[in-house]
């Protein structure tokens, strides 16, 4: 089979050859003098590696190599290229089984729970390494993704399957659901009878018989036709989860907890009426472009570029700067980009800010900030460990440092938040900030079904925390259990659909106007708790992320900014 699909695609490839701010009033919202295109927030080591995507294929899958003969050199007229392969190869979805703070923190989940150590592989393996898991699945067989005998062993049959994470033949594999049913938790209903040949790849767009008959030549799949690869619900498959966790008694519940629902965030917001999760995480072409470089007569309307934007820039920054140890295959100029169009992401289309209502009065300084969610869904939203937070300073005339709320230090740790000084406790929300120990922190806290604060996501019941910003047309009042407002922000009247309202009040009566007043929001995709229980675990994998995050401090990335400048 590999050796005939080979010769095919060395024809393919024949075919293919043949062819600035103001004292007295409030910044912009985005800075453009620290632009994302002119400072990277993480140590990046930029070198020379050349890098080549590995091949593999068995019965049901094939890595990305496979794909990139017939659909490579895909560009705009002005020159944008939007080859699959070429911005997959350094996002995320590329790398989601080389992510060392995943592999560390199924290891930490296996220790504490050892029992469910089956359990915990096979759900972590359906989307992270989902090319391994269902050829397992196929052969009758489990998976394992720690120790001698996982699937990182270089020896294992699945090795380069399960490297390639997130690739080609998964996503373009998942079927149109039946009906109204919602495919989530990593159920992609992935055909493993039909035998090869004849299996089938989903796409938006039709394709001509000459490029049916090219592909399943050169690859062995069948492109089909299918609108459903473009909805949001195809992106719930693994981004809409839902997980048993350990009860009093030590048994796995029957019932599930939410372990993430960006896709029920957007489903209850504005934006299920205007954009997909396909619109905003995807860039698409201006014009119509082809899709494969053997028939580049035929073009399509819409054609994305597969870079999967998200807020992950600190693990793109750590999978660059440790390639060789996580056998990352994309070099850094791919990850270069693919940080600058993140960080772009983050700080033009995430959220905004704003100052208002400066005023001094017998010696106190009142202000209000808003902050407004741009997202169609929570922010920070998916995986639980991701936090946002306010960083308000107040300096005085001599440039003396009067007050200071959300202070971090270069571990990633904010210095007065509850949950980093004492995994026991966290940070409430806040309508009003007078003391620099108060932070308003927006982000999910879980908890055991005793009710202790955990990060372990198999002892998770329930959330003691949730006041993550919410998207346009959100009803906290009315909203489902598994996505609802959680804590004190469901009584605060200026937390509601599309941002929070809270207000700051300083005592400046023993320093000198005028004061300088700046506020960051300030975003990080592994909370310093999150981090900390990880790295206190015993194992080898845990030991081996601690010297990757010593090299790339988990520091916060800025999202909106503002300062202004008050007289009294």
């Amino acid at each position: 089979m590999q050796n005939t699909s080979k010769a095919l695609i060395l024809l393919c490839l024949l075919l293919a050859a043949c062819q600035g701010t103001s004292p007295s009033s409030p910044s912009t919202t985005n800075n453009p003098e620290v632009a994302a295109s002119e400072k990277l927030p993480f140590p990046f080591i930029a070198d020379e590696r050349k890098t080549t995507l590995s091949a593999a294929s068995n019965e049901w899958f094939a890595t990305a190599a496979t794909c990139v003969p017939c659909h490579q050199n895909i560009k705009t007229a002005a020159g944008s290229d939007f080859s699959p392969a070429e911005r997959w190869r350094a996002s995320i979805m590329a790398n989601s089984a080389r992510d060392p703070y995943f592999r560390a923190s199924v290891a930490f989940e296996i220790e504490n729970s050892p029992q469910y150590a089956t359990e915990i592989q096979e759900k972590c393996a359906t989307c992270h390494t989902p090319m391994a898991h269902f050829s397992a699945l196929a052969r009758g067989q489990s998976i394992s993704l720690v120790g001698d005998q996982s699937v990182y062993d270089s020896h294992h049959p699945d090795y380069s399957l399960a490297l390639d994470g997130v690739s080609c033949t998964v996503c373009h594999q998942i079927p149109p659901a039946e009906g109204a049913n919602l495919r989530h938790s990593g159920d992609q209903a992935i055909d493993l009878t039909t035998p090869y040949g004849q299996r089938a790849l989903y796409g938006p767009f039709p394709m001509s018989r000459q490029s049916v008959s090219i592909m399943v030549g050169a690859s062995g799949y069948e492109p089909l036709e299918s609108e459903h690869i473009r909805q949001s619900a195809f992106c719930a498959t693994c981004h809409e989860l839902y997980l048993s966790y350990v009860q009093a008694d030590g048994t796995l519940s029957t019932d599930t907890f939410a372990e993430q629902t960006p896709f029920s965030e957007w489903l209850a917001s504005d934006y299920a009426d205007r954009r997909t999760c396909q619109d905003c995480h995807l860039t698409r072409a201006e014009e119509q472009i082809a899709i494969s470089n053997v028939t580049p007569q035929n073009r399509y309307p819409g054609v994305s570029k597969h870079n999967f934007l998200g807020g992950n820039v600190y693990m793109l920054s750590l999978l660059n700067n440790f390639a060789s140890d996580l056998s990352v295959e994309a070099d850094s100029s791919h990850f270069r980009e693919a940080i600058v169009e993140s960080l772009d992401f983050l700080q033009s289309r995430t959220a905004t800010l704003e100052i208002s209502n400066p005023q001094i009065e017998k010696g106190q300084l009142t202000f209000d900030i808003s902050v407004s969610n741009l997202s169609g869904h929570k922010f920070p939203t998916s995986f639980p460990s991701r936090r946002a937070w306010l960083h308000i300073t107040v300096t005085d005339a001599l440039g003396k440092l009067v007050f200071e709320s959300g202070q971090y230090d270069e571990q990633g740790k904010i210095l007065e938040n509850d949950n980093d000084l004492d995994p026991k406790r966290f940070e409430p929300h806040y309508e009003h900030i007078s003391a620099s120990q108060e932070v308003q922190i927006y982000e999910s806290i879980m908890h055991t079904v005793s009710g202790e604060v955990t990060t372990l996501q198999l002892r998770a019941a329930g959330y003691a925390k949730d006041n993550r910003l919410l998207p346009l047309g959100f009803d906290k009042a009315n909203a489902a259990a598994h996505v609802a407002v959680i804590g004190d922000a469901l009584k605060d009247q200026d937390f509601l659909a599309g941002g929070d309202n809270l207000s700051v009040q300083v005592d400046v009566s023993q320093a000198q106007s005028p004061f300088l007043i700046q506020v960051e929001l300030l975003y990080q995709t592994i909370g310093y708790r999150w981090a900390q229980n990880v790295l206190a675990a015993s194992n080898p994998l845990a030991l081996e992320f601690a010297r990757y995050m010593q090299g790339t401090p988990n520091l916060p990335v800025p999202v909106a900014w503002q300062s202004i400048e008050v007289s009294e």
